[in-house]
């Protein structure tokens, strides 16, 4: 992953992560157009007779050189990951996978009792997770 994102249910970030520094603002762009895909997937969910408990949205949008995926946790904290899409050896079940530890991690930053929901992560655990996340990818 080159960029990956946690935003709050209020749509502000409460972290972002990408790694060649000198895009992060394009990756912070991509991140916030993707929050319109989202909240339109999660509504067509509520309409179909979907399973509720299917928090992996899948391919957001792709644009010429990333892939954007998304997923939602049952508080409606959104996860937005960027992948390079020169990256073909990543599969929707990797990324799958790789969103499920990232919700576990957010978890444990949520169990913290020094942790104020609604404040930006910056938990160095996380920080560590996700880093190892971004490095696997390539």
């Amino acid at each position: 992953a080159v960029c990956i994102a946690v935003i709050a249910k209020e749509n502000y970030p409460l972290y972002i992560r990408s790694t060649p520094t000198e895009n992060e603002l394009k990756f912070h762009y991509m991140v916030h157009t993707s929050l319109d895909v989202v909240d339109e997937k999660i509504s067509a969910k509520g309409k179909a007779l979907v399973d509720q408990r299917e928090l992996y949205l899948g391919l957001l949008y792709p644009t010429e050189d990333y892939k954007v995926y998304g997923y939602v946790t049952n508080s409606k904290v959104k996860f937005v990951m960027v992948v390079d899409s020169s990256n073909t050896a990543l599969r929707d079940n990797e990324i799958r996978s790789m969103f499920r530890k990232l919700h576990n991690s957010y978890t444990d930053v949520m169990c913290n009792p020094f942790y104020n929901p609604g404040d930006r992560i910056q938990s160095r655990a996380f920080d560590t997770m996700v880093t190892s996340m971004m490095v696997q990818v390539y």
